[in-house]
């Protein structure tokens, strides 16, 4: 005969039982919410909201619950060029030789996937004269990235990403996150204004690995760390490599890299806690350090100015990009930049012939 308590719980179990699902909603509960927060940052990073409000200091607030941001464009490549208010000439001088204007960048895009934008964020001073020059310059050209940094708390705020030499690393984070946003690309490039680059070249070299997943591809380099102030390239927290005369890890040159899908992304989650050292492209290397990366050193991304990117052209040997190390780019490159292009470009017809 069976026990009357049988298929009964003890009531002394059921203290631990309701402590355990407690737990486990809590699990779940956090789970779901560091997913929401990780999707916020993607789909806003880049742009404003529909439902934002214009703020005086320049900032807007969005509703946390807005899903109305338009769907990411998939691309093959977005290559943002860093610039600065001061260097329209700089721009003009890229638009006149390796950069596609009007419908030809359009095309470009809606045929070969590559993206192309200068990317600035904003004056310290909201809608200045710097501000109005970039905004008609874009009306012109329509070939602008616009920075904005994203926060998350109770409520998610756009501020304008502040322009200056000392931001650069805060850029870069702000550049990634805010490209993820727009675009679902395979890679991810920054190059600066005073390089010149073969886009033809650039799409074969990466589309060569596309098959991996978490790649860093640029000139790696390894130079010393500088503890004495008032240089150029002062690291204020040498301290942290080691003994005095030390190096720094294996990173790629700031002129030019490119990274894929998921580092971007990674970058753009996780930008909020990402350290920030003195030298850019110090601080994107330190933030794949303790990720399985494959780091690729491709010296055709630092090809010098002629005659040496022209002599590697005419053995068959076009290069990516190519500037002056002792400039850390094109030196006076507003004069020089189009002879770099007669000479060591890889002719306009070859971003389309590009198997990619």
């Amino acid at each position: 005969m069976k026990s009357r308590n049988s298929g009964k719980v003890s009531a002394k179990w059921l203290p631990i039982f309701s402590l355990c699902f407690f737990f486990l909603g809590m699990l779940l509960t956090n789970r779901s919410l560091d997913k929401t927060i990780s999707m916020l940052r993607l789909e806003l990073a880049g742009s404003r909201s529909s439902q934002e409000m214009g703020k005086p200091d320049g900032s807007s607030v969005i509703s946390a619950s807005s899903h109305d941001s338009p769907p990411r464009k998939k691309a093959f490549i977005v290559i943002g060029i860093n610039t600065a208010f001061s260097s329209r000439k700089r721009r003009d001088s890229v638009r006149q030789t390796w950069m596609p204007q009007g419908e030809k960048l359009l095309q470009l895009e809606q045929e070969k996937g590559i993206i192309i934008r200068f990317m600035i964020g904003h004056s310290a001073t909201a809608n200045s004269i710097l501000d109005r020059a970039i905004d008609a310059e874009d009306a012109q050209h329509k070939d602008f990235l616009r920075l904005f940094v994203l926060r998350l708390g109770s409520i998610v705020v756009l501020e304008e990403h502040v322009e200056g030499y000392h931001e650069l690393s805060a850029k870069t984070k702000i550049f990634f996150s805010s490209a993820v946003a727009k675009w679902d690309a395979d890679f991810y490039v920054k190059v600066d204004d005073d390089v010149h680059v073969n886009l033809g070249m650039l799409a074969v070299t990466l589309a060569r690995h596309r098959s991996k997943p978490r790649v860093y591809i640029g000139c790696m380099k390894s130079g010393p760390v500088l503890s004495q102030k008032n240089v150029k390239y002062h690291e204020p927290e040498y301290w942290k490599f080691g003994e005095e005369g030390t190096k720094y890890f294996r990173h790629a040159t700031g002129q030019i890299y490119a990274i894929s899908k998921d580092l971007a992304t990674y970058i753009s989650i996780n930008q909020a806690i990402l350290h920030k050292y003195a030298n850019e492209d110090v601080s994107l290397g330190s933030w794949f350090i303790g990720l399985e990366v494959e780091h690729i050193d491709d010296r055709n991304m630092c090809c010098g100015t002629p005659p040496d990117c022209e002599w590697k052209a005419q053995a068959g040997n076009v290069c990516v990009a190519s500037f002056d190390w002792s400039c850390s780019g094109i030196c006076k490159s507003v004069e020089k930049i189009k002879s770099v292009h007669e000479r060591c470009g890889e002719g306009d017809a070859a971003v389309w012939s590009a198997l990619i």
